[in-house]
């Protein structure tokens, strides 16, 4: 197993998932309903967002190919996204979306909208898990990304299921701070999925 490459995945992936900054979401999103309500939206929601990022980590380079786009084009636009994702967290201007997303769409059964899509596998997650799985080729290295992305959704699901203790736990300041220091760590990663692509266009080496 290629531990540095299930490092990366796996911080990739906590970072832009973040099931720590979904847990008050859940909390707004279902605020007043039953525990076992609660529980039912969780899971419901997980399985959605994991099949979603399975049929892209699985699909998502043929799906490049046929629409013409190469991987190594697919690395730099997905960086820079995901450096603007970093960059909304460092300046907290994600935290604030979501907020706006829970208030505008307070349906009675948020599990798939928006929790399932797009809070889990949003633009971010479907852009990482693409990237991870055409930088490890092969089966071994889709394995390890979907595995990964598995653990991280039922990360989700628990922090979903422990969402007030969580939430009484850290503190607003505690998560302030945590989304800022995984806003750093994401940066840092989405230049080297830049670099990555420009290495694979033929530059710097």
């Amino acid at each position: 197993m290629d531990t540095a490459f299930l490092i990366t995945a796996f911080v990739t992936l906590f970072v832009i998932i973040d099931p720590p900054g979904l847990t008050p979401m859940f909390l707004a999103l279902t605020q007043g309903m039953s525990d076992a309500r609660r529980r039912a939206i969780a899971l419901r929601a997980c399985l959605t967002g994991g099949i979603m990022l399975i049929a892209f980590a699985v699909l998502g380079e043929q799906i490049l190919g046929f629409i013409g786009i190469s991987m190594p084009a697919f690395r730099v636009a997905g960086g820079l996204l995901l450096f603007l994702t970093a960059l909304e967290m460092l300046f907290e201007r994600r935290t604030k979306r979501r907020e706006d997303r829970a208030e505008e769409d307070d349906h009675a059964d948020p599990s798939i909208f928006p929790l399932a899509i797009p809070l889990i596998s949003g633009p971010g997650a479907i852009t990482s898990v693409i990237l991870l799985a055409g930088q490890q080729p092969g089966w071994a290295g889709l394995g390890i990304v979907i595995g990964v992305m598995l653990s991280m959704v039922l990360m989700v699901y628990l922090c979903f299921l422990t969402a007030s203790f969580f939430e009484r736990l850290l503190g607003k300041t505690g998560l302030l701070v945590l989304t800022r220091v995984l806003g750093m760590l994401l940066a840092a990663l989405a230049v080297q999925f830049v670099l990555d692509g420009i290495k694979g266009f033929g530059f710097g080496g």
